[in-house]
């Protein structure tokens, strides 16, 4: 739910957002009227580590539960005259912002703004005798969100890391091929041939009554010879089977990381620094 209205109290609770939704910093003091107690305006965290206070108006603004919705830019707010926030805000210092913010009471442009614009503050009432008081100091050491009161003005220190995993590459490559060669075998193979050898056996006895003439027989003989004849059999499969082992490696990489140098000015609290879980230390 939105709304215009807000009390004291929902202000220091609030974080401040300008138009385009980012966050501008923690509401650090809540000024009022001096005749009406009515809140006018409040200071946020902008500088570094928020040392700076930057005064935006609290008319205009809406509420989205703690949230606090203002129409500017946070570069508006951050360049809003500098005025120490340590009391009571002089007429003079009242008329400087109120030129800033354009406080003319007339409708205006609430995302786009004119920082030399020299709108009067004839508009604006209720106002008494024009004087403003900051209500109350805020209690870092409270209940709050310390962080919160850094504001967006900080820095944030980064490091390499060094992660280490495995990637998968080619390293050789085997390759098997079969070509054609031709050599000389010699196999012994056992042959048979026929031979001849005449016989003469003389006959006795009776005679077989034959007449004479001329007669012939004719024998053939036969022998075998090596016939040389080739076919394709397969005579062994060849493949390759791989297997992975593990090796131990050790890596080394060059990591870089930011350091943070600190150059002081003028009065500064030194006790006063960023804990180790991002909070605020006295």
């Amino acid at each position: 739910m939105t709304d215009h209205t807000f009390s004291i109290d929902e202000l220091y609770r609030g974080t401040v957002y300008d138009s385009a939704g980012d966050k501008i910093g923690a509401v650090k003091q809540v000024y009022t009227d001096d005749t009406t107690g009515e809140p006018q305006f409040v200071t946020v965290n902008t500088g570094l580590f928020g040392a700076r206070e930057s005064f935006v108006p609290v008319r205009g603004a809406t509420r989205q539960g703690d949230d606090i919705h203002v129409p500017y830019t946070k570069d508006f707010v951050k360049d809003a005259p500098g005025i120490d926030a340590d009391g009571h805000m002089e007429e003079s210092e009242q008329d400087e912002l109120f030129r800033y913010y354009d406080y003319s009471g007339g409708g205006r442009d609430t995302t786009t703004h004119d920082r030399d614009t020299t709108a009067g503050v004839g508009g604006l009432g209720g106002l008494g005798d024009g004087s403003l008081d900051r209500d109350r100091d805020l209690d870092l050491d409270g209940d709050r969100d310390r962080t919160a009161d850094l504001g967006d003005e900080s820095i944030v220190r980064r490091e390499e890391q060094l992660n280490v995993g495995t990637e998968r590459v080619e390293t050789g490559r085997l390759r098997i091929r079969k070509h054609v060669v031709t050599e000389q075998q010699t196999v012994t193979v056992p042959v048979e041939r026929e031979e001849f050898e005449v016989v003469r056996e003389p006959i006795t006895g009776t005679s077989t009554g034959g007449a004479l003439g001329d007669d012939e027989i004719a024998v053939t003989t036969h022998a075998e010879r090596p016939v040389v004849d080739k076919e394709v059999v397969d005579a062994e499969r060849i493949g390759v089977e791989k297997r992975t082992v593990t090796d131990q490696e050790r890596v080394s990489a060059d990591v870089s990381k930011e350091e943070v140098d600190i150059d002081r000015e003028g009065d500064v609290d030194r006790d006063r620094g960023i804990d180790g879980d991002g909070g605020l230390r006295r």
